[in-house]
């Protein structure tokens, strides 16, 4: 009768602990579910319609004529190298990431070594038909493009004598990040960034922690799309911009700010430890293997061979970013001498060209006789008209001197100004219903 007791209370306790296994399992899923509510909704729903719209824009793509007299070079400005203390990409890796992401040219932008930005160091001119323009990123926000080979600037020298220092040795000075503090006051200052990735990243608020659910259920099938997710309009820094070209000429570009470090490695080591580092790169943490976990991470993660990679996990990939946003620039050649003298110029244009090609925009103004494109100026006459042209059929914004003038949808656009200003271009493509940046070109100044 006690054994009957005991039997019965054993199989009572087990019933509830099996209950209350089976209710914290629920209760995790649950959990688990209710996190990935987004991810899962990407996954099966929203990025599958979104791809299904970003090919469907990219099969209307038409070759749009040439009426500028210039030719059309793509690029990246803001990048980094193996130079840079948080990325460890050569150059060789670089240049095969313009090849396949069909690129012409770069402007690097690596960290001072030792707060020294040397020029001789980066590679500069062609390279297997790429053009490589040396460049850094130092401090104050202070991003020189194009300064002479032998010269080394000091990242400790005071900001106003660095900007003089750049203008005579060849270079133009460009600010980094527009979100933090500037001296846009700067009579050197020659062009600013209008749109940084890497903004977009650290506005996430964390950036790579609301992106998790998304890394883990949509990165494989959809990194293309996992990355867009960061995208924020780039409201503050057109405002700037357009509140600086009033007073002056400031050229807008994008930084693509590559570095390829926003991901997760673990390598097998010759003292028997798998290493685990990010990919700037840095040793987040070593964990000696013994008699239970050395099977299990050979069951896992394959053979322990030193120094072999066991997995590798990257967000970043250069290629990637440096699909995501290009900065399309009108010159005579492909050559260094002639970029800078668009750049200075402003013979540039933005495209978020990870969703649809726009190469072959254009931004003019004509009167009948006189023809001039982004960044240039010409007397305003009667007959002065403003003109775009897109290879897609995209939604058309002009603003004059930052405040919105006309809105026009298709592939074609011509409008009468009404007076002398500063007139620039916007275009948004329409995607799943929602208009989406596309193309910001430079202002054309009506004098």
């Amino acid at each position: 009768m006690q054994d009957e007791d005991t039997h019965g209370k054993k199989r009572t306790w087990l019933r509830r602990a099996f209950w209350l296994i089976a209710l914290g399992v629920i209760l995790v899923a649950v959990v688990g579910l209710f996190w990935l509510r987004g991810a899962l909704y990407n996954h099966y729903v929203g990025f599958p319609r979104e791809e299904v719209a970003w090919q469907a824009l990219r099969a209307q793509l038409q070759h749009v004529p040439n009426q500028t007299g210039w030719n059309e070079y793509r690029g990246i400005l803001h990048s980094h190298s193996k130079l840079s203390h948080d990325s460890e990409v050569p150059f060789e890796e670089i240049l095969g990431v313009l090849k396949t992401a069909k690129l012409d040219f770069i402007c690097l932008s690596d960290h001072p070594n030792e707060g020294r930005a040397d020029f001789s160091l980066q590679w500069r001119g062609i390279h297997d038909g790429k053009l490589f323009v040396p460049g850094f990123e130092m401090r104050n926000g202070v991003m020189p493009f194009g300064v002479a080979s032998g010269v080394v600037l000091s990242n400790q020298t005071d900001s106003a004598i660095l900007a003089r220092q750049i203008g005579e040795n060849g270079g133009l000075l460009f600010y980094s990040h527009p979100e933090e503090p500037r001296d846009w006051d700067r009579p050197e200052l020659m062009g600013m960034e209008i749109y940084n990735i890497h903004v977009d990243f650290k506005r996430r608020n964390p950036g790579i922690g609301r992106m998790v659910p998304d890394l883990l259920v949509n990165q494989s099938r959809y990194p293309d799309h996992v990355f867009r997710t960061v995208f924020v309009r780039p409201v503050e820094f057109l405002c700037r911009w357009d509140e600086l070209n009033l007073k002056r000429h400031i050229t807008g570009i994008a930084a693509n700010d590559c570095h390829q470090n926003v991901g997760v490695r673990a390598i097998y080591t010759a003292a028997d430890t798998i290493r685990i580092e990010d990919t700037s790169p840095k040793t987040l943490k070593e964990f000696k293997l013994n008699w239970f976990t050395r099977p299990l991470a050979h069951w896992l993660l394959g053979p322990l061979t030193p120094n072999r990679k066991l997995f590798h996990v990257q967000l970043d990939p250069y290629e990637r970013s440096a699909r995501f946003v290009n900065t399309h620039v009108l010159a005579h050649a492909l050559a260094e001498p002639a970029i800078m003298d668009s750049l200075r110029a402003g013979r540039v244009f933005v495209g978020f060209d990870m969703i649809a090609d726009s190469s072959g925009f254009q931004w003019f103004a004509a009167d009948g006789t006189n023809q001039v494109v982004m960044g240039e100026a010409v007397a305003f006459t009667p007959a002065t008209r403003l003109g775009a042209r897109s290879p897609l059929p995209c939604r058309f914004t002009i603003l004059k001197d930052g405040s919105t003038v006309c809105q026009q949808e298709g592939r074609a656009l011509d409008w009468t100004p009404s007076g002398p200003g500063k007139y620039r271009v916007e275009a948004e493509l329409k995607v799943l219903d929602k208009w989406v940046p596309w193309v910001y070109a430079n202002p054309i100044e009506l004098r």
